[in-house]
């Protein structure tokens, strides 16, 4: 997926485990019991209504500005605040889960838009085409076309809920939020350095374990009495 969307992954994956530890359970469990639950119904289809997480990443690390994303990674990075369960009980209280909303926001807007505002409008954009009319068959093409309406459960993190609402009586496009725009020129400079870097420091290691490993079979009685009796033999 990309230098920096693979060390972005590796971030959230890191406080994806903090939560785990210190909570004792994974986050995204609602999606887990929506899956065995749709599984109980028959006939029960179950879509994955989400935009995939690759574009997601590329065009939040396109938004960002390259101290943007230094100052997000150092925050990841180095994230140990204590979560409990009650914490999370409090984050479903509407007033303060907008209070963080607006706090992201405020600190972080491009990523706010990438992250949520524009999967809002994917994820609502997808729910309305699981929620179109379901045309039952016909016996010929002379019968008129009948309808029923599609029953559809849409499980979405709380913090989507107020955007799909906003959204959903207008005509979406998802073709532009789909896009992933090319790298920025700070970007390629950064993938370029680390790259560097990378291959400096294993070819720097790949050159001193060689040269220890060579003078280790050089000092060796065995080595040394054979390369000695190389020279002796052009003198015979």
């Amino acid at each position: 997926n990309g230098v920096m969307s693979g060390l972005m992954q590796m971030l959230l994956l890191k406080v994806s485990a903090h939560i785990t530890e210190q909570l004792g359970m994974a986050p995204g469990g609602e999606f887990r019991e929506a899956f065995k639950e749709a599984s109980k119904v028959p006939f029960c289809k179950f879509h994955l209504g989400d935009r995939p997480i690759p574009v997601t990443f590329k065009r939040a690390i396109a938004a960002l500005s390259f101290w943007q994303k230094v100052k997000l990674a150092w925050g990841l990075c180095f994230l140990s605040d204590p979560i409990s369960k009650d914490d999370v009980e409090k984050c479903k209280q509407k007033d303060l889960l907008e209070q963080m909303m607006a706090e992201m926001i405020g600190e972080f807007p491009d990523l706010h838009r990438t992250i949520v505002s524009e999967r809002d409008i994917y994820l609502t954009y997808m729910l309305k085409q699981a929620a179109k009319q379901i045309e039952l068959p016909r016996a010929s093409e002379n019968e008129p076309r009948k309808y029923i309406p599609a029953v559809v459960v849409g499980v979405v993190g709380m913090g989507h809920v107020p955007g799909i609402e906003k959204n959903w009586n207008s005509d979406l496009k998802i073709q532009e939020i789909m896009s992933v725009p090319p790298p920025s020129a700070s970007s390629k400079i950064f993938k370029f350095v680390l790259k560097a870097t990378v291959f400096g420091l294993l070819g720097y290691g790949c050159y001193r374990i060689g040269h220890r490993t060579v003078q280790f079979v050089l000092s060796m009685p065995a080595t040394q009495s054979y390369l000695q009796r190389l020279t002796e033999v052009p003198q015979q």
